[in-house]
């Protein structure tokens, strides 16, 4: 008996001590998340050669869309297109696989070498002529192309002209509103406080109407000076522009070129006259 005893106790002890010890608890390190530091990368602003080295985007300028005769004078005819052919050259334009461009994107590609389309252009709008408003951006607007209008503030709300209210609409619908001076004397005149008069006043205004910067200044006659740029500057516009005169070689920014799309050319003629004024070397 005491044998089978000492035979029982022995096979527990054998039996405890082929146990695996007691699993160990480890308490769980919380993970940490070390925060991956942003890096931000600062755009390099174009210099002017740069700048005026650079594939010049086409940019139309319209004045009167309108009706005239065969012996009306060489500047009405010169500074007015009728609207069946401003409808055509629209379509021309799209047919062609142009797009239009606004400020903003010119600007980003002419300082950052932002993207464009294919073959942009821009179209712009000079005086604040009330059929711009009914046949121009009506036209465009079949084509989804935005434009550019600029718009002397003496003018709003008078007959012939565009409203108030017209040219928020155009805002509103995606267009950009750009100043023209208050009553269209030249830039290269100025003196004293026609700097307020002329570009300080009528920018304030027209953000008033439109709710938005205005960040665009077309010189009356595209007549410009190295004096009126400081004055632009300081008045807080991005970008001037004038007509098919040269650039300047400083401050290319203030000196954007347009061409008048004159009353006397054929739809073909205008398509043409893109081609020769924009793929030329200053």
């Amino acid at each position: 008996m005491k044998n089978i005893l000492c035979l029982i106790f022995g096979g527990f002890i054998v039996l405890v001590g082929c146990q695996s010890e007691p699993r160990k608890i480890v308490p769980e390190v919380p993970l940490i998340t070390v925060p991956v530091k942003k890096v931000v990368t600062k755009k390099v602003m174009a210099d002017a050669a740069t700048i005026i080295s650079k594939k010049e985007v086409p940019i139309l300028c319209y004045h009167n869309i309108k009706d005239f005769s065969s012996s009306a004078s060489g500047n009405i005819k010169v500074y007015t297109v009728k609207p069946p052919a401003f409808a055509a050259q629209m379509k021309a334009l799209a047919d062609a696989g142009y797009e239009t461009i606004l400020p903003e994107q010119l600007y980003d590609y002419l300082v950052y070498d932002g993207p464009l389309p294919a073959k942009p252009i821009m179209i712009t709008f000079d005086d604040t002529r009330g059929e711009q408003f009914s046949i121009g951006a009506a036209e465009m607007k079949k084509y989804g192309f935005k434009g550019v209008f600029f718009v002397m503030t003496v003018s709003i709300n008078r007959p012939g002209y565009m409203s108030k209210e017209q040219i928020k609409s155009l805002s509103d619908d995606g267009h950009v509103v750009g100043a023209h001076t208050w009553d269209h004397h030249m830039v290269t005149k100025y003196t004293g406080d026609d700097w307020n008069t002329q570009l300080v006043k009528p920018k304030a205004k027209l953000e008033d109407i439109i709710g938005k910067p205005v960040k665009d200044f077309a010189y009356p006659f595209g007549l410009w000076n190295t004096a009126a740029i400081p004055e632009i500057k300081k008045s807080d516009y991005k970008m001037a522009y004038i007509l098919s005169t040269k650039r300047d070689s400083v401050d290319p920014l203030y000196t954007i070129r347009r061409i008048i799309v004159s009353g006397t050319w054929s739809t073909e003629g205008m398509i043409n006259s893109i081609n020769s004024s924009f793929n030329k070397t200053e």
